[in-house]
This record gives C-alpha cells, sequence and structure tokens, in this order.
C-alpha cells in the first residue's frame, strides 16, 4: 500500500472513531463511564470506544498496533517490529471530562524506531492535521463528526485545506511558547523565565493534549517545552507531523530527535520548535 494510501486509511480511522468520542461527549445524560487506571489517570467510555473503532479500522492493513488503551506487549515481542501504530484513542481525557474541547484522536505510523507519518483529529472542531514526513502536513477544517457525512478520504475536496506551516503574521515579534494546561511545573517555569530574559517578549499560550504539538507544526507557536511525564502514544503522531511540517520534537538533555516503540515506553523530557 502507498503512503498516501495509508495516511487516508489513517484519516478515516480518526474520523470513525472522533464520531464514537463525540456522540459519548456530546450527550448530556452520558457520566462518561469514569475509571482511574493504575496510573491514576482517567479511562472513560469514549476512549474504550475510539480504541475499538481505530483498531478494527487499522487491523486489516497489517501493521503491529501500540496503543494506550489496549494489552501491555513486552519489548520483546515488539522490538522486531519494522513498521507499527501507535495510537492514543483520546488524548486529553481530562481535558474531555472538563468538557473543555482540548482533547485529540493521535494515530502514527513509526518505521524503525522514527515517526513516518501523522494524524491528529480535534473532535470538538472538526480540524485535522496531518503529514507525511518528506512529503508535507496539512491542517483541514470543516470534517462534520455528526454521522452525516462521507468518510473523509471521499469528499475530501470541499474542506478547506492549507499546508504546514502558515506564513507568520504581519507585525508578529516576540516568542510564543505553548504549555500544558494540566501539566505546568518549576522547571518548565524556569525555562520560561530564561526565555523572559532572551527574548523582549514572550507570550505564553495553554493547550491540552496534542494540540501543543499541533501549534507549533502550524506556526501558531514557537516553542513547546515538556519537562514532564508523557508516553511515546502522547508525542508520535504530532512528532510526525511537526517534522512532516519542518519542525523538531527534540530530547531535552541530548539534543536528538525521539525514539519510538523503545523498551521503556516513557519519553524524556522534550523541546518542539
Amino acid at each position: 500500500m502507498e503512503i498516501n494510501d495509508i495516511l487516508d486509511l489513517a484519516i478515516d480511522a480518526s474520523v470513525y472513531a472522533g464520531r464514537e468520542i463525540l456522540r459519548i461527549y456530546s450527550d448530556p445524560s452520558q457520566d462518561f463511564g469514569i475509571e482511574m487506571k493504575a496510573d491514576n489517570s482517567p479511562l472513560t467510555l469514549a476512549d474504550k470506544a475510539s480504541h475499538e473503532c481505530i483498531i478494527e479500522l487499522l487491523k486489516p492493513i497489517g501493521y503491529p498496533i501500540l496503543s494506550e488503551e489496549g494489552a501491555q506487549i513486552p519489548y520483546e515481542q515488539r522490538k522486531d517490529w519494522h513498521r507499527l501504530w501507535i495510537v492514543d484513542p483520546l488524548d486529553g481525557t481530562k481535558e474531555f471530562i472538563k468538557r473543555n474541547g482540548e482533547f485529540t484522536v493521535n494515530i502514527a505510523l513509526v518505521e524503525d524506531g522514527s515517526p513516518i507519518l501523522g494524524v491528529i483529529l480535534v473532535p470538538a472542531t472538526g480540524t485535522l492535521y496531518s503529514g507525511i514526513v518528506g512529503v508535507g502536513a496539512r491542517r483541514m477544517e470543516g470534517i462534520r463528526l455528526d454521522g452525516h457525512d462521507t468518510p473523509a478520504i471521499r469528499g475530501r475536496e470541499s474542506l478547506s485545506s492549507c499546508s504546514l506551516p502558515q506564513p507568520a503574521l504581519p507585525g508578529h515579534t516576540g516568542l510564543k511558547v505553548v504549555a500544558s494546561r494540566s501539566h505546568m511545573n518549576p522547571e518548565t517555569e524556569e525555562f520560561i523565565d530564561n526565555l523572559r530574559k532572551e527574548s523582549p517578549a514572550v507570550d505564553l499560550v495553554s493547550k491540552g493534549s496534542s494540540l501543543k504539538l499541533c501549534l507549533v507544526a502550524e506556526g501558531s507557536a514557537d516553542v513547546y517545552p515538556r519537562f514532564a511525564p508523557t508516553m511515546e502514544w502522547d508525542t508520535a503522531a504530532g512528532d510526525a507531523i511537526c517534522r512532516a511540517s519542518g519542525k523538531q520534537v527534540l530530547d531535552y538533555r541530548t539534543g536528538l530527535p525521539l525514539i519510538y516503540n523503545k523498551p521503556d515506553l516513557h519519553n524524556p523530557w522534550f523541546i518542539v520548535k
């Protein structure tokens, strides 16, 4: 299967998953069925529904799938995977529960430890970011998730679409720093304070989920420091989109690109710029 066809499949998987998420999100009688996982992070009915939907659509292609909501797979089984999907069916579950709209569906294709393709859907707004490393990245607007449209690979011509990054707005000065809405800590505050010493103006933008990587990829933000725990499925799709748009996601200590499908699936601290 050609890489563009794989991207279309990933986009469709995100759209169908987004519909399931929005169906639950929009139901005023829904309590989301919240459970707490072993790491004390929340799990909802929407996480589960999105996971099942994505697995169903991606499985036929034959690549193994590493999903936050899937079974834990030992590294001995994963280490020989040349290509794999890394998926977060609902990134920003805390934002979902708060009903602030800042949650996403993340789907990435990883080859030999590097993300080569990524899709991030924002169900609450119908915005979709996608990218193929070495080809380019795009943002699409106006995807309907109410069940009345066709899958994303059909009728795409009617959607508003632009390549990433977007040109800087006239009069843009200073430095825009994006930070986590739920995970600000002293190390991040110190990093931002140091930037303020070097730059005449630093504007801070707070966002949840993988939207932070999307803001850098599209040029709405200049840098995203992350000095708090994350997992590979939190970043793989956004990393691919950033790389496809000419941005970098770098290990803060080594300055090297992040590596995926590691024995330990935790990410190091990183900088997106």
